[in-house]
């Protein structure tokens, strides 16, 4: 029974995020309707969770009779290592408020079907965020990982963000979702810091352990981590500071004020509150935080919510009223505040949640929210006013209601704090002013949008059943629970038992017998609805004593000089200067590690050894005079030329250190990049130092250059010298040839041993070239470009320089034309299309000769790189060269005639093919990433090995050959097509030297 348990509370958490995944596309079908099938689901969940209630409090009775049988619980592991799992509870307390996630959500989605127009846009992902915020809320309240909870928690703030920013239309509505979201987030984060501090210092992330040991955790590090976290459940609940954002957040639609802000997201911090609270309620940090914040919350949105003129926001200020209350109960501490606080958090979710939905009512059939504005609704609307008045009273604390009988137990509570010392009496008197306050607002409240006021009354339309079905179900729920508390009360007992018991057990009760709570209760009525009576000499008094900042306008101001200080900051850093980026890049990478080579010791090689051979040493002479003569190049081209030999200088140094797989990948790479250099260098101007002043600053970035190099040279001697364990790379050869069935330990490595290492790279790879075509393309990939049977022999890359009519230059040209038309010598299939200045014959013939042995010779690379020299990666980069000479020679038609495939999908294929591997040994029982090794012999070849990571390095091939491809069609077949486009406005020929003998001086110039 237990284990089904278990199951069916993944089962409701599964299915509200599965629904709310297909929720847009039901609503396509059938409209607002959609909104009772959504309701249908949590529906569910609330009627499992009412049939399972017996089961906590059975579960709660045995344990306390020495046999422990804990809540239903299920943990799915997740990343062991980092103490990582997915741990879900089903508890007395998470029960309970499930109640409200459960109960109030479908009531409320059932609400939304006659809240929203049949054509309301947007209203698919509406009802979807709303359901999936019910799933987030569900699961946080189940989660038994702070982890988790943060996850859940970060889930609320996202989907609230979402939710109140509905009519994105409104400016109001924008800034109130962003309102809420930075300040939400900002506790958040505060709370993960403090959430990681107490799971380290419990030495487990799983709550309800460190719960079971917290009398163990005590110092500094907990007291600072309960701090941070009861930042973020303030933060979260809209207690002061934080309390701002909850009134802005009525630009939300009334669905979501009255199950984000009543009953569910607010009550988040609240519920943080009540699950520590057994634990670590009797910290002196906890109080003064808890007590403090939560009576100064409780008179300042009471204060407020008497000066609202719209019936929203001052339901908006009583919620944050309220919430101030809920947090000093519920952190009260003790048997009876846990069952006060949990009392009047489900009465305050029931009234609440009820009157939200009377204002969504009144709004929707009236026009108007203005107290100012309404009259004479009672008689219009008599059964929206019963509701409304039966909400407003159990909030007002009005017996026999839910709300009276809530009040009563936190009277009691705090009486008995006041009878411990003057700091419980200062407690009992402002929640005895706060009480006075919430009666007066809610005789408001009712006044305001039910009263007569004079005058005509307001044109009123017909509210249908089903639209007054929602409230008035929660109103008697108020007045059912009110009347008949044992039900709540048995729900809430479990809960108690997390708290040392005292001389007798509380129990909600409808009546306490003449008690000084009792009283209390009549007292705050009596002064309530005195207030209520003077509320215009009050008010009055208000407007005098209205303040001229609050919490709200020092968040502007806050958020104003963040945004100065960004523009400041991003005005003197972002100045699109490369080379300023690098400087401050590069300075950083110089002085963070130099300072902790020097400060920490760091060791130094005691041996030093210049060369193994003359051959070395020239090498790497070489390499020096590339870097300096890069350095002194006042031309780009010759600048990527000198960085080039620098390449070639250290693949040499890898060839004679007895690494030719690294040697043959270095100068392909090499080759390549230098490709690239330059056919970028052709929309950049020809010299490297355009302007004087860049002069001056050459010393300095050769002084940055050089000293960057010597500190990263001095960081891998140091590296080399800190090893005091034997590499692990000493037992790569035996993995390699064993396991990987390889000689080639460098293939084997990349494909088998880290074949993850090589995974993350070309997805890198395929990220990488996605930026560079979206960079440089407008419109696609440039894959499905016209071929070369659409153009005109000899019409592209047209010389647009005046040409002689006679001489050598025009016989030159008369024999490229010839070369150029006739079809017999086409060398190459789209060669013709170049002009025929622009054509080698020397080049297409070695091109026709080379560009098939080259394609055949990365094949022969990519299979035999198993043992020998060679690999995915060479083989690419051999066959990316091929590509590149096939560009050269004959342009960008002949590049897409060699390849008519597309780059991204070579791409995808690539990873695609890696990613089987991976996947495919996991189904056949093995590992991800596992290899096999085939052996079998054949008539002719005869004994065949295949290992089938081959498949892998296959993968890598496409890859590495679609980055390439990619690269040859942004950076030179564009670009080719950009600067045709440009001269194609240009004249040709004689017509150009006919122009330039008209033109004036200047004119030549400008051109």
């Amino acid at each position: 029974m237990k284990r089904d348990q278990e199951i069916i509370v993944l089962i409701v958490l599964v299915a509200l995020f599965a629904m709310a995944t297909i929720a847009p596309l039901i609503f396509r079908r059938l409209g607002r309707s959609a909104f009772y099938i959504l309701a249908a689901v949590p529906a569910a969940g609330f009627a499992w969770l009412i049939a399972t209630f017996p089961n906590y409090t059975a579960a709660v009775q045995t344990a306390a009779n020495g046999q422990p049988n804990a809540p239903p619980s299920v943990v799915v592991p997740w990343i062991p290592q980092l103490q990582l799992e997915l741990a879900f509870r089903m508890d007395a307390l998470s029960a309970v408020l499930s109640i409200l996630v459960l109960g109030v959500g479908a009531l409320v989605l059932f609400y939304c079907a006659r809240y929203f127009k049949q054509d309301e846009p947007n209203i698919g992902p509406f009802g979807a965020q709303l359901l999936a915020f019910a799933g987030a809320m569900f699961g946080l309240v189940i989660a038994d990982d702070l982890i988790l909870l943060f996850i859940f928690w970060e889930l609320t703030t996202v989907l609230s963000y979402l939710l109140i920013g509905y009519s994105r239309h409104r400016l109001a509505a924008r800034r109130a979702a962003l309102q809420a979201l930075i300040v939400t987030t900002l506790g958040g984060l505060t709370m993960l810091v403090g959430l990681i501090l107490l799971g380290q210092s419990a030495g487990t992330y799983r709550l309800s352990d460190i719960l079971a040991r917290a009398e163990t955790l005590t110092g500094t590090a907990v007291d600072v981590a309960i701090v941070l976290i009861l930042v973020g459940a303030v933060s979260k609940s809209a207690l002061v500071p934080f309390h701002f954002w909850l009134p802005g957040a009525m630009a939300a639609p009334t669905p979501v004020s009255a199950y984000l802000h009543a009953a569910a997201m607010v009550k988040a911090g609240i519920y943080l509150i009540a699950r520590l609270a057994p634990g670590f309620s009797d910290s002196t940090v906890w109080f003064v935080l808890v007590m403090t914040l939560g009576l100064a919350t409780m008179i300042l949105g009471g204060w407020r919510a008497l000066r609202q003129h719209d019936l929203k926001l001052l339901l908006a200020y009583g919620t944050v009223s309220q919430l101030g209350f809920l947090t000093m109960v519920v952190g009260l501490g003790g048997q009876d505040g846990a069952l006060a606080g949990l009392g009047l958090l489900l009465a305050h979710g029931f009234f609440k949640a009820t009157l939200f939905l009377v204002v969504g009512i009144i709004d929707h059939q009236s026009g108007t929210r203005d107290i100012r504005g309404l009259s004479g609704l009672a008689r219009s609307a008599p059964i929206l006013a019963v509701v409304a008045a039966i909400a407003a009273a159990s909030m007002a604390g009005i017996p026999p209601l839910l709300g009276f009988v809530a009040k009563e137990s936190v009277l009691e509570a705090f009486v008995h704090r006041a009878e411990e010392g003057p700091v419980g009496v200062v407690l009992l008197v402002g929640i005895v002013l706060g009480s006075i306050l919430t009666f007066a607002y809610s005789a408001r409240f009712v006044w305001g949008g039910f009263g007569a006021k004079g005058g005509e009354p307001t044109p009123f339309k017909r509210v249908e059943p089903s639209f007054l079905f929602a409230p008035a179900l929660l109103a008697l729920a108020s007045v059912v629970f009110g009347l008949w508390p044992a039900l709540l009360d048995a729900a809430v007992q479990p809960y108690l038992t997390a708290f040392p018991p005292g001389e007798q057990t509380p129990h909600l009760l409808l009546w306490h017998g003449l008690s000084p709570a009792l009283f209390l209760s009549l007292g705050t009525i009596a002064g309530g609805t005195v207030l209520f009576l003077l509320r215009e000499r009050f008010e009055a008094v208000q407007l005098r004593l209205a303040r001229k900042t609050d919490a709200e306008k020092t968040y502007k101001d806050v958020i104003g000089v963040l945004d100065d200080v960004a523009v400041w900051i991003t005005g003197r850093t972002q100045r699109g200067s490369l080379a300023f980026y690098l400087f401050v890049i590069l300075s950083m990478a110089i002085v963070t590690p130099l300072s902790a080579l020097i400060f920490f010791d760091a060791p130094v090689p005691d041996q030093w050894h210049l060369a193994d051979s003359p051959a070395q040493a020239i090498a790497g002479v070489v390499i020096v005079l590339g870097a300096f003569a890069a350095l002194r190049a006042t031309k780009r081209f010759m600048a990527v030329i000198m960085v080039g030999l620098t390449g070639y200088g250290i693949a040499l140094i890898f060839a004679l250190q007895g690494a030719p797989d690294l040697a043959l990948t270095q100068l392909l790479v090499e080759t390549i990049v230098m490709v690239a250099f330059v056919l970028a260098l052709r929309s950049l101007p020809a010299r490297l130092w355009q302007r004087e002043p860049g002069r001056k600053y050459r010393v300095l970035r050769a002084v940055l250059g050089i000293s960057f190099g010597l500190v990263m040279a001095a960081i891998a001697m140091s590296a080399m010298a800190s090893r005091v364990a034997e590499p692990i790379s000493l037992s790569f050869p035996q993995l390699a040839y064993d396991d990987g069935g390889g000689a080639n330990i460098v293939n084997v490595t990349l494909v088998d041993i880290r074949a993850w290492d090589t995974f993350g790279e070309i997805s890198v790879l395929a990220i990488a070239a996605t930026g560079v075509a979206s960079l440089i393309f407008v419109r696609g990939r440039s894959d499905g470009r016209v071929r070369a049977d659409n153009i005109e022999t000899g019409s592209v890359d047209r010389n647009q320089e005046p040409i002689a009519e006679y001489g050598r230059e025009a016989a030159a040209l008369e024999l490229a034309k010839k070369f150029a038309t006739s079809a017999r010598d086409a060398w190459l299939v789209a060669g013709r299309t170049l002009a025929p200045e622009r054509r080698s014959i020397i080049f297409e013939v070695v091109t026709r000769l080379l560009f098939h042995s080259v394609i055949i010779f990365s094949i022969y690379l990519l299979l035999a790189g198993h043992n020998l020299p060679g690999g995915g990666f060479a083989g690419g980069l051999m066959a990316g060269l091929a590509l590149t000479i096939r560009y050269l020679a004959g342009g960008r038609f002949e590049l897409a005639e060699a390849t008519p495939i597309s780059a991204g999908l070579l791409l995808g294929a690539g990873l695609a093919t890696a990613s089987l591997t991976a996947i495919v040994p996991v189904f056949l029982g093995g590992e991800v990433f596992q290899s096999a090794i085939i052996e079998t012999t054949w008539p002719v070849f005869g004994d065949i090995k295949f290992v089938t990571s081959t498949i892998f390095d296959i993968g890598v091939y496409m890859v590495v050959v679609g980055l390439v491809l990619d690269v040859l069609r942004s950076l030179g077949s564009e670009i080719d097509e950009r600067s045709e486009g440009k001269n194609m406005t240009r004249p040709v020929g004689i017509d150009a030297l006919k122009e330039e003998q008209h033109s004036e001086p200047g004119e030549e110039v400008a051109r």
